[in-house]
């Protein structure tokens, strides 16, 4: 086992949760509180789910709704993290996310390479869907902010001739291709700076190293496929002003 799970542990944890939000506070990088609720509902989720999953993987009816439960929550956060503002846009972000995620998932089954168990087909979609959420964030907040910013060079591209997709398109893709960036990082420096989590849980499984290093492989190709077709998309959208956030009041 690789972490004992007693007192200890639950106090390392709490004192670890503590020094987070110590350092959140005095380097004023957020709300020390957003951290801590961060932690307290990560710890009552994972509870839930370690007795939910072994019911799940057993009943279709019951994985199929926990599969969509996971979009879903990956969709609404997307959504209040890229469109903070009331109304209705956030919900295109669950375009960028169900169609990078959607075909790959159906290609490991349709080919075999994840079996249709529960045991299987959850921890390899909720890895996809959670490649998917951050690149979909990323590319979101990145090119909203960059148009905000960079509204005159709009407006240059508009009096020039440009349509109003592509005048946004050239000021907001740069930024939006700033998503790829840590899923590139951790593909080109696995093994050297970190080992997975798919690859250290085999190996705790019995797995062989090469096994396990196969498996991880897929898992980051496959996460650079999900991540690119989501800032594809994201960044699609932020030019048709689907993907859009409410417009200051005049002062």
């Amino acid at each position: 086992m690789l972490l004992q799970v007693n007192v200890t542990f639950v106090v390392l944890l709490a004192l670890l949760l503590a020094l987070v939000a110590a350092v959140v506070a005095v380097a004023r990088l957020g709300r020390p509180r957003d951290t801590l609720l961060a932690g307290a509902r990560a710890a009552v989720q994972l509870v839930a789910v370690s007795f939910a999953i072994g019911w799940v993987v057993h009943a279709l009816p019951a994985l199929l709704g926990f599969l969509l439960l996971m979009y879903a929550v990956a969709v609404r956060t997307a959504g209040r993290r890229v469109v903070p503002a009331p109304g209705r846009s956030w919900l295109w972000t669950a375009v960028p996310i169900g169609t990078a995620v959607a075909p790959v998932v159906l290609a490991l089954l349709a080919t075999g390479v994840v079996p249709a168990r529960g045991i299987a087909l959850v921890p390899v979609t909720g890895i996809l869907i959670g490649g998917a959420l951050t690149a979909t964030v990323l590319a979101g907040r990145r090119a909203l902010d960059e148009l905000a910013s960079r509204r005159g060079e709009v407006e240059a591209g508009l009096a020039l001739g440009l349509g109003d997709r592509e005048a946004r398109m050239e000021v907001a893709r740069p930024a939006a291709a700033d998503a790829l960036l840590p899923g590139m990082d951790q593909t080109r420096t696995v093994g050297l700076v970190t080992l997975p989590g798919a690859f250290v849980g085999m190996l705790l499984g019995g797995a062989s190293p090469l096994h396990a290093g196969a498996v991880q492989l897929f898992v980051l190709v496959a996460l650079l496929l999900v991540q690119a077709v989501a800032t594809a998309l994201t960044l699609e959208l932020v030019a048709r002003d689907r993907l859009t956030r409410a417009e200051p009041p005049d002062s």
